[in-house]
């Protein structure tokens, strides 16, 4: 495979997740990464400073959509309406290859300390991004940030539902982020 092959990011993703799935994610070496992948060593550090990294391909895409889809929420819009507005334009970025991904991943990270970590720390940087967009309308920071962790929620609970349901169905991602953001906006009242 030429080195300029397109999709290796896509690839070394992909590879990544399978051998943290089937030998861990500490005995896995970017060499075999790279290799699984059809790439060089020197390929893989061009995509990624290191294996750590490869958990959170695409956060800076996803929260930068999170934030623009608040922005442009409608000047009336509730905190909630405009998380929503950002969920629904995060949705955009999740194609067939994260639906894919979704079950290798959560596997990857079921098994791993280190990637329970990142994780973790994807979902802190992802409600931050969001609080900072809602701040930016003028929401007070402590209705911001629990406007944005509910955020964070169910994007999670619309991830696995979106992966784990039919592939036939006609909903998409957008779909299931709306449902789960509305489970989690009755629950939250029922909190009284």
């Amino acid at each position: 495979m030429g080195r300029w092959e397109p999709g290796a990011r896509e690839r070394l993703v992909m590879a990544a997740v399978d051998l943290f799935t089937e030998q861990g994610y500490d005995a896995t070496t970017v060499a075999q990464i790279a290799e699984r992948a059809g790439v060089t060593k020197s390929t893989f550090f061009r995509h990624f400073p290191d294996k750590r990294e490869l958990l959170v391909a695409g956060q800076e895409t996803l929260s930068r959509l999170l934030s623009e889809g608040i922005a442009e929420a409608p000047a009336g819009a509730s905190p909630l309406e405009a998380v929503a507005a950002g969920l629904e334009r995060a949705s955009t970025a999740m194609g067939p290859m994260s639906r894919e991904l979704a079950p290798r991943l959560k596997a990857a990270v079921a098994a791993s300390t280190e990637l329970q970590e990142r994780d973790a720390l994807k979902s802190v940087s992802l409600a931050a991004a969001m609080t900072a967009a809602l701040v930016a309308r003028g929401v007070p920071d402590p209705t911001a940030a629990l406007a944005s962790e509910l955020g964070v929620l169910a994007f999670k609970r619309g991830y696995i539902e979106w992966s784990e349901s039919d592939r036939a169905a006609e909903d998409g991602f957008a779909a299931h982020l709306r449902k789960a953001l509305d489970e989690l906006r009755a629950a939250s009242a029922s909190l009284g």
